[in-house]
């Protein structure tokens, strides 16, 4: 539908009432939101009278909830922390040549262990044996690869919970 000189008045006058382009294309009819910004940008209509944000309503008060009961210590027979003693690292061994592993040398069945700061010329490779798809000996996948340890959750916290929203519901119904 075009643009008449009363449709576009009547477009400016919703414009100003601060309506929006959806509001005014569904007044206007024939005409889609897009269609009502474009035209409200091409008349320079940016400035509104009243900006066409939805009308907030208040939040409700909040209830107020009763105080929790501390919880019963429960308890519980933690098994002490394994220890663990830590792995020795063992030495880079040297190529056949007398040369440490290098990027350049390193072969599928080698340790890719590095060792010292790749910024400097010492840099070297562990290079010793590997098993078939490890990139570590047994020593260094020792380090890399740890146990995951097991997940303890506190007791006493999920005790709290599950006390405080027992006495909830006790109170809701």
């Amino acid at each position: 539908m075009a643009w008449t000189d009363e449709r576009v008045e009547m477009l400016k006058k919703l414009w100003a009432d601060g309506l929006s382009a959806s509001q005014i294309a569904k007044q206007l009819g024939g005409v889609t939101r897009n269609a009502v910004i474009g035209k409200v940008h091409r008349l320079g209509l940016s400035g509104r009278a009243t900006p066409s944000r939805p009308v907030r309503r208040p939040a409700p008060a909040p209830r107020p909830r009763p105080a929790a009961q501390p919880a019963k210590p429960r308890v519980t027979a933690e098994a002490a922390p394994a220890t663990r003693e830590p792995v020795k690292a063992p030495e880079p061994e040297p190529l056949p040549n007398g040369e440490f592993a290098t990027v350049l040398t390193l072969k599928d069945s080698m340790c890719k262990w590095p060792i010292g700061d790749p910024a400097t010329g010492d840099f070297r490779f562990c290079g010793r044996k590997s098993d078939p798809g490890n990139a570590y000996c047994d020593a260094h996948a020792k380090m890399a690869y740890q146990p995951q340890q097991k997940r303890r959750r506190k007791t006493s916290d999920a005790s709290a919970v599950l006390d405080s929203l027992a006495a909830t519901r006790r109170l809701n119904f």
